[in-house]
């Protein structure tokens, strides 16, 4: 929000103060103190988005100028990682990529839905630009431990009722992982089958990726492989394991 549109913002509430009679006095004397709150958490929410950068040119791109160089001209990455949206999950950061290395794409619990050109077209569209245009090698799907959109997974009833907009038709993607859980594991506290879940729903989204055209392609092809991985923050682990692809014979008649 602009100064401008703050300082709107804040005359307008001042105007409807004052205008509603049937509002507390309390309130109006109220805004002062709320206003300068806010105009403190505003100012410093940009003070560290500025800082960061400062550091950021300061510190690498002005100490790198030929990886930046070389970065204006195009992008190559060997990599796509499909990682959570989750806060302390970043993949850039925890496998120390470098800028241009990796593409990557992250949202609620690392999910690759399956192939349909009517849904999902934000995830699709991704791996369709990775895998056909950018030429990427190897894609990675990356669970991690305390996974808030496996926890809804196992813990949403899924009876015809919905307490979300959006979260529980998303993470309904990886109800075979759920269900393997539970047959599986359905003893154990919910705590141990969730960590169960956050591994299985990163074998559920390799499945779904066989079933984008280009994705089965470029694995006949072996000009690209597939990979999950698991970062566990809380240990300071990271597991990864390979998806084997081949296309069995022909049965003779």
């Amino acid at each position: 929000m602009g100064d401008k549109s703050y300082e709107e913002a804040i005359e307008a509430l001042k105007k409807l103060l004052s205008e509603k009679g049937e509002l507390k006095a309390v309130a109006a004397a109220k805004v002062d103190q709320v206003t300068a709150e806010l105009k403190t958490t505003s100012d410093d929410s940009v003070e560290r988005l500025k800082q960061g950068f400062v550091y950021f040119k300061s510190q690498k791109y002005e100490k790198n100028p030929a990886l930046y160089a070389e970065l204006a001209k195009g992008q190559s990455p060997k990599y796509m990682i499909v990682a959570c949206s989750d806060s302390r999950v970043c993949p850039s950061h925890v496998l120390d990529m470098q800028p241009g290395e990796a593409f990557v794409v992250r949202n609620v619990a690392n999910i690759v839905p399956p192939y349909d050109q009517t849904k999902y077209a934000g995830t699709g569209s991704a791996v369709e630009y990775a895998v056909l245009h950018l030429k990427v090698q190897e894609i990675v799907v990356i669970g991690h431990s305390a996974c808030g959109g496996i926890k809804g997974l196992m813990s949403f009833l899924y009876d015809g009722t919905t307490s979300t907009d959006f979260i529980e038709d998303w993470v309904k993607i990886g109800m075979p992982a759920k269900t393997k859980v539970q047959a599986e594991h359905g003893g154990e506290p919910l705590g141990v089958q969730c960590t169960h879940c956050e591994k299985e729903a990163v074998n559920v989204s390799l499945g779904n990726l066989l079933s984008y055209p280009f994705v089965r392609d470029g694995l006949v092809r072996k000009t690209l492989a597939l990979k999950g991985g698991y970062y566990d923050f809380v240990k300071g682990s990271f597991e990864l394991w390979s998806l084997n692809f081949q296309l069995s014979s022909p049965l003779s008649v």
